[in-house]
């Protein structure tokens, strides 16, 4: 890395209330998991997350476990099947694996009952390679409906965090307008490699980590907060 990553302060005695953020509302929303792009919270944190699954770097996981960076991972099942043993080592290093459905579709495109299957399908998945159904979930592409929100909550689903930016090996790209990180953002990444990247996985973590740091702020687990 170019520079120490900063250390992260203790995680809040309470939890701060999640609230879906405005604009991203659906009908009948109150009772459903909020969705968010950020955590209230006036440290200096933001959240890393990685998505699918497909890239399983041995590299990476020795880089997070040694620089000791927290990260959660949001996995669909059709891109992990092939080495479910690969993120049962990154589980047992205090990663978070959460949902990202079975098959990566687009879900407002599907039935409630497809959309069902889709979310509660890889609720049982992940339960029964790695011991616990996930209360955190992402929609693919960060498409949802309703139905989406309605299928998830059944299966226990508490939350559903989006992201504020996107981490390449290369380049940032920034959702918010003002193109910079605010205290409790999350973002995302994925898992890939060189064939679909200019870098790799390590490369991304690089890049990705010189911005948090130069910008003055430390990476913090996300499920301490949520």
């Amino acid at each position: 890395l170019a520079k120490t990553p900063l250390a992260a302060p203790a995680p809040p005695a309470v939890k701060p209330k999640i609230a879906t953020r405005k604009g991203f509302e659906v009908t009948g929303g109150a009772s459903l998991p909020p969705v968010f792009t950020n955590v209230p919270t006036k440290e200096k944190v933001v959240f890393l997350t990685i998505d699918d699954g497909a890239e399983k770097d041995p590299e990476l996981l020795r880089m997070m476990d040694e620089l000791k960076i927290p990260y959660s991972a949001f996995l669909s099942d059709y891109v992990i099947n092939d080495n479910y043993a690969y993120f049962k080592k990154m589980q047992a290093r205090g990663v978070s694996l959460h949902n990202h459905t079975l098959t990566h579709p687009y879900l407002p495109g599907l039935s409630y009952e497809e959309q069902k299957r889709e979310i509660c399908g890889q609720q049982d998945k992940i339960k029964k390679q790695y011991g616990k159904r996930p209360e955190l979930f992402r929609p693919p592409y960060g498409n949802y409906n309703a139905g989406t929100l309605r299928a998830a909550k059944s299966c226990g689903v508490k939350a559903v965090p989006l992201w504020s930016s996107e981490a390449f090996p290369d380049h940032m790209e920034w959702r918010e307008w003002d193109r910079n990180l605010h205290p409790g953002d999350i973002v995302l990444t994925h898992f890939r490699g060189k064939e679909d990247w200019k870098g790799s996985m390590p490369d991304m973590i690089r890049h990705v980590m010189k911005t948090i740091t130069d910008k003055g702020y430390a990476v913090a687990k996300l499920e301490d907060y949520v």
